[in-house]
């Protein structure tokens, strides 16, 4: 832990006296794919900025974080607040993440929809061999799938108006204050079993709570399902867990998620007190792109939940999301990011991509193999093929994937089925957290909860299907 947290200090010292390039040289691979040198400097410039100069480094606080590393923070002390530099530092001083939080640490708490009394969770395998991955299965007691007195699902069969093919709304009336039903209508009629889900995070290496600095969104997803008599299975991916999974030359998106997700869908069905036959995938970001590919794997998913699931091409996607991240610190290091990115995005569009271009010089430095299968990918029509009731969900104030740019695509494909239900949540970001104003990277630094509304119609949805 000591050369790891001397490692840490190196690296606050370098981006306090502007030697970026240096910090990058101290990236693993996968690290210097997704951050740029011109990447750091934007950011590390726009919090600091906010903040005045930086007067002082504070004492480095280092705790283990699993497959060899030590996730250390370093405390950067500005003239008008403190920010944290929190990095994954290996035994040999690399970094394996690297990000910028608020000063003061917050664990996470559950919100307010959430009633642990009202289910349990341990912890399970997905899949076998030397790629299996942990999660966690969230099952709700009986007495939390028994229907509340007077409560009636705000979506699904037999709900209303808010049944119209491709209705959009943002939701309100006729919810409780905590997000909908305290303890959803869950149970399948005569059979006391609940319906479940399998909940799938974006992308990148993420956890198996999709965790965001001190923020879970799919554990808050999990407890207020679970709380509303929905049972949840969640799971590390695959890049997470077996980080060296990724470096393999033919290794796609159907890799990264489908596999674990299928087998995740056995294993919930398998469970005593689960519904076999209303097993629901619920994607998230990259994962709702994928979700309809998940459902074309296996015929027995009843249903999908898509939020926030792009359908803009990605690289195209990265461009816009650079500019905007521009816009919001402009400068020379900005304008660089940007024409970065666009010209590795140009190398996604050519003809002349083949699985030999170096991932060098493709967005992200992810591989031309899964760029191939990426730019191949249509999630819309895949999802007609699947031909599955579907709730798509988007956030009003998501920069990253957005109404005008990825929800105008499922609305295009889906929006006149009956089976689907698109809606639009006007307040929330990307992850969902509910706010005022222009979304920003620094909002997702701040302790939040996924919308209590957003829980309340997905339980209401699921266990109206």
């Amino acid at each position: 832990m000591a050369d790891a947290r001397v490692a840490a200090v190196r690296v606050a010292q370098l981006a306090r006296d502007g030697r970026f390039a240096e910090v990058v040289e101290l990236f693993e691979p996968p690290l210097r794919a997704v951050v740029s040198e011109q990447a750091l400097q934007v950011a590390w410039e726009a919090e600091v900025g906010k903040r005045g100069s930086v007067s002082a480094l504070g004492e480095p606080v280092g705790q283990p974080a699993g497959a060899g590393l030590m996730q250390v923070s370093v405390p950067i002390i500005c003239g008008d607040g403190v920010l944290a530099l929190v990095m994954a530092v290996d035994d040999a001083g690399r970094l394996h993440g690297l990000r910028l939080a608020p000063g003061t640490t917050s664990v996470w708490a559950p919100p307010a929809y959430a009633v642990p009394e009202r289910f349990t969770e341990h912890d399970v395998m997905i899949g076998s061999g030397p790629l299996a991955v942990p999660g966690t299965l969230t099952l709700p007691h009986s007495t939390a799938r028994t229907p509340g007195a007077g409560q009636t699902p705000s979506a699904g069969r037999g709900s209303g108006p808010a049944r119209t093919p491709g209705a959009e709304r943002t939701p309100g009336a006729g919810h409780t204050p905590d997000g909908g039903q305290a303890s959803g209508p869950g149970q399948t009629p005569g059979t006391g079993q609940a319906p479940g889900v399998v909940l799938l995070s974006g992308g990148g290496p993420f956890d198996r709570d999709e965790t965001s600095g001190p923020n879970k969104p799919l554990k808050d997803l999990a407890w207020g399902l679970a709380s509303r008599g929905v049972a949840a299975l969640r799971f590390d991916k695959v890049t997470y867990a077996h980080a060296q999974a990724a470096d393999a030359p033919d290794f796609t998106m159907t890799d990264e998620y489908v596999p674990h997700a299928v087998a995740a869908v056995r294993l919930l069905q398998s469970q005593g007190g689960v519904d076999p036959e209303r097993i629901f995938v619920v994607g998230h970001s990259m994962g709702g792109k994928v979700a309809p590919r998940v459902a074309a794997a296996d015929a027995s998913i009843r249903g999908l939940v898509i939020l926030a699931g792009d359908t803009q091409p990605m690289h195209h996607a990265a461009v816009r999301v650079t500019r905007h991240l521009a816009s919001l610190s402009p400068g020379p290091a900005a304008e660089a990011m940007v024409e970065g990115m666009v010209r590795l995005a140009a190398t996604v569009d050519s003809p002349d991509l083949s699985p030999s271009t170096p991932s060098e010089a493709l967005p992200f430095g992810l591989s031309a193999t899964y760029w191939l299968d990426l730019r191949d990918y249509d999630p819309v029509a895949t999802a007609v093929a699947v031909d599955k009731p579907m709730f798509i969900l988007q956030g009003g104030r998501d920069y990253q994937v957005t109404v005008a740019d990825d929800l105008s695509g499922w609305k295009a494909g889906l929006g006149h089925r009956p089976d689907v239900t698109i809606r639009v949540y006007d307040a929330d970001d990307h992850l969902f957290f509910p706010g005022d104003g222009p979304s920003t990277p620094a909002d997702y630094e701040s302790p939040q909860h996924v919308d209590p509304m957003v829980i309340g119609d997905i339980a209401a949805w699921v266990s109206a299907e």
